[in-house]
């Protein structure tokens, strides 16, 4: 294999919108193109058979047990994924055939790395099998069988972006997903340290879906008409989590936010949002050195109402991806297919700055077709 290597990577995510794709050729060190893009949504009867097997995994003993709940949501998620690199196949043939490899994440259900338990549903055997490559999975579970956090695992690829770009350092990345992380990079090599600040969007997304039935606050547009409650945020910041010294994650569930429920819609949506921006300016406050600007990616990049409410308590710049041309829904989807040419060239993912691993780790198993 050349040095080079031409990835696909896919990320379905703590939101479970669904499945973010993306292709980029690097030598594991440097992202030398980033490629085509595509998303499939997930569909009701996925989000739903999702949901329901997040409830039975918290009740598990090892990361191999399935209840029917979790093997019925296993069987959609690979299904979703095997279509969507299909159709990706036939769209972009020309364009980024051939593949060495597929980075495959899968769909967290349970995230508890105090019990050095992490469980991500989908079949890496049946996805190499259906698609004709070989795919990198299981990234996660070296690390947190060693003792680490397990995630976040984005921070190195990261650290090549802002490279590659000729970024100000030092420099936080946001990502805001279902739970958000920060990544800060410094001047040094050695400068890496991520970790979960809290909250993403997840609260906002299941407070939404809980009370009107939709998916999202799309464009923050509730949470714009609403009043942030400041002494609910104030409670909810009082949370242990939030004085634990990082490297440090979280499953998605692990807010609960009482109070909230009996604010209105808007209200609510304010206060979440306010939440979300209030703990990831905490996290902010707990690096050693600050960072001259925040870049914001994920699918908090966009919510104007939470950029706004970030760049208020941080008082710092808050940019988005896309402002210095990085496509901020596809930058996951870009790592993991990073990270799985890493683990081809047996290069480490994660480091003791990431997810308090004692030594940096490589990680990944291969499924070949």
């Amino acid at each position: 294999m050349s040095q080079f290597v031409r990835a696909l990577g896919m990320m379905s995510g703590t939101s479970m919108d669904g499945i973010d794709l993306a292709v980029i050729e690097t030598d594991g060190k440097a992202v030398v193109r980033a490629g085509a893009t595509a998303f499939r949504p997930y569909k009701e009867v996925e989000r739903t058979a999702i949901r329901a097997a997040l409830a039975d995994a918290r009740h598990v003993a090892t990361r191999s047990d399935r209840t029917d709940a979790m093997r019925e949501a296993e069987e959609l998620v690979t299904s979703a994924h095997v279509e969507i690199v299909r159709d990706f196949q036939t769209r972009f043939r020309d364009n980024v055939l051939p593949l060495d490899v597929i980075g495959f994440h899968g769909q967290t259900v349970f995230h508890d790395p105090s019990r050095h338990l992490t469980i991500q549903l989908g079949d890496a055997d049946r996805l190499a099998r259906e698609t004709g490559f070989p795919v990198v999975t299981d990234l996660r579970i070296a690390d947190v069988e060693a003792g680490g956090e397990g995630a976040p695992l984005v921070p190195v690829y990261h650290r090549a972006m802002a490279q590659s770009a000729d970024l100000d350092l030092p420099l936080a990345i946001v990502n805001i997903g279902g739970v958000a992380n920060i990544t800060w990079i410094g001047p040094e090599e050695s400068d890496l340290v991520a970790f979960d600040t809290g909250p993403g969007n997840a609260l906002i997304d299941d407070c939404v879906h809980r009370r009107t039935g939709a998916d999202m606050d799309r464009g923050g547009v509730l949470a714009a008409k609403g009043v942030v409650n400041e002494d609910l945020v104030a409670s909810w910041l009082t949370n242990p989590y939030f004085e634990r010294v990082p490297p440090k994650s979280l499953d998605r569930d692990a807010f609960t936010c009482g109070g909230a429920d009996e604010l209105t819609l808007e209200d609510s949506c304010a206060t979440l949002t306010a939440f979300t921006a209030a703990s990831i300016a905490k996290g902010i406050s707990q690096l050693k050195e600050g960072a001259r600007q925040i870049v914001v990616v994920g699918g908090g990049a966009h919510n104007p109402v939470l950029l706004s409410m970030l760049e208020n308590r941080c008082c710092v710049p808050v940019r988005t991806g896309g402002a210095i041309g990085w496509d901020p829904d596809f930058v996951e989807a870009q790592a993991f297919a990073y990270l799985a040419v890493r683990s081809m060239k047996g290069l480490p993912i994660t480091f003791p700055g990431t997810t308090g691993v004692p030594v940096p780790l490589t990680a990944g198993r291969f499924a070949r077709p």
